[in-house]
């Protein structure tokens, strides 16, 4: 278990580094102080994964170095039950002059094993690397994603209690991203407590019990994923030179400055004409808004979410270029039909009103999971997974064989 109790943190940031030395010399001061953290509290039990989320400069990175002692805290404190280990920025504690072997025993030392552990391990870290022969070679040969192979392995074989991952397990290729997002559930699973940083939503969603959102170094959101994820998207479309600010609505936890509002959703298939259709179907999504404003280029957003909260597609008026011009105190139907290839399960749409290709620009108005639908059966060939991508298969012409004795 892990217990965060009031940590804070401050930097003196410095203009060059002679100011530091004037600061000695002459007794005054010459930096400012970044209030990096500021009263930062949270308990994490066994098996459980809680997500930090939080735009550049929130606090997320000095957090982890916190809990992991790279850094210690101005006040406050962290308890521990057991090892922390964890992959953070990519190279901390190698050295690019050493061979990979030799830096699995110099990171391992850092973490805490001893030299017997060491060597019981070696084999292990090794093959989960699948870095073959250059396991050999000096550290500064190596291309990012081996750095986060190596990093990752001996990480998550020092047997910790808790497990700290940040942005660094996004370098690397796709294949060995699996491999460690496996390992990760398997970690947690064994009764393995994490600790997850991304900017990957879907990521978060599928991996975290719960979350925080760190603001300016201070938690803003914390509960359920969900909930901390739409609080960090409403986050997202603050600025401060805004004339109209954004701001929640208390009926449906929806957000946006609501000069022009989304009324009413439906989404019905066009044969079931209820919200529940086979696979391929065509699908009618009704939107109907109503708007304060004049506004001529009008964006209309749709996301599907899957049962996980994973964005299975998103598209909008933009990207489809098709703006849409509304006028003061006018109401309007919109309607956007796609064909449903997309496997058995239940899903959920998001819609939102902005203007520009994403919702950061200016927010009209954002409802998460406004309305739910469902794929009943497949209707034509059988598949597996989210998507029908409807493949052909081609035979070619029966060729004899030779066959030699």
């Amino acid at each position: 278990m892990i217990k965060v109790d009031q940590i804070s943190k401050v930097f003196n940031l410095y203009r060059s580094p002679v100011d530091r030395l004037k600061e000695l010399v002459f007794r005054k001061t010459y930096h400012t102080r970044y209030q990096a953290l500021d009263s930062i509290s949270f308990e994490l039990e066994r098996g459980e994964t809680l997500g930090i989320l939080g735009q550049n400069g929130a606090g997320k990175s000095t957090l982890l170095k916190v809990l992991t002692g790279i850094l210690l805290p101005d006040s406050g404190s962290v308890s521990l039950d057991g090892r922390i280990t964890g992959l953070l920025e990519l190279g901390t504690g190698f050295n690019t002059e050493l061979s990979g072997r030799e830096n699995i025993q110099l990171n391992a030392t850092l973490l805490g094993l001893s030299p017997t552990e060491i060597q019981e391990k070696m084999d292990s870290i090794i093959d989960f690397t699948e870095l073959g022969p250059f396991i050999e070679e000096q550290m500064k040969t190596y291309s990012s994603g081996m750095i986060m192979r190596l990093a990752f392995s001996v990480a998550i074989h020092a047997d910790p209690t808790c497990f700290v991952v940040d942005e660094a397990l996004s370098v690397g290729d796709a294949y060995f991203q699996q491999k460690c997002t496996k390992k990760i559930k398997e970690f947690k699973n064994a009764g393995g407590s994490i600790v997850f940083v991304s900017h990957d939503m879907a990521a978060v969603q599928m991996l975290c019990d719960r979350a925080i959102l760190l603001t300016k170094g201070k938690v803003t959101a914390t509960g359920k994923t969900s909930e901390v994820i739409h609080a960090y998207h409403f986050e997202l479309t603050q600025t401060e030179d805004a004339a109209n600010p954004v701001a929640y609505s208390e009926d449906d936890l929806s957000f946006g400055n609501f000069d022009i509002k989304i009324m009413d959703v439906r989404i019905l298939g066009t044969e079931s004409k209820t919200n529940k259709f086979v696979s391929g179907e065509v699908a009618q999504i009704k939107v109907s808004i109503a708007s304060k404003i004049d506004f001529p280029e009008l964006t209309l957003g749709i996301q599907i979410r899957d049962r996980w909260g994973q964005v299975i597609y998103g598209t909008n008026s933009f990207h489809l270029k098709t703006p849409i011009a509304v006028h003061k105190e006018h109401a309007y139907d919109l309607a956007v039909e796609i064909p449903m290839n997309l496997g058995v399960g239940k899903y959920t749409l998001t819609c939102a009103l902005h203007s520009g290709p994403q919702h950061g620009d200016e927010c009209f108005h954002w409802v998460d999971d406004v309305h739910e639908f469902e794929i009943t059966s497949v209707k034509d060939n059988y598949f597996e997974g989210v998507v029908k991508l409807d493949p052909v298969l081609t035979v070619g012409d029966a060729q004899p064989l030779v066959i030699k004795y």
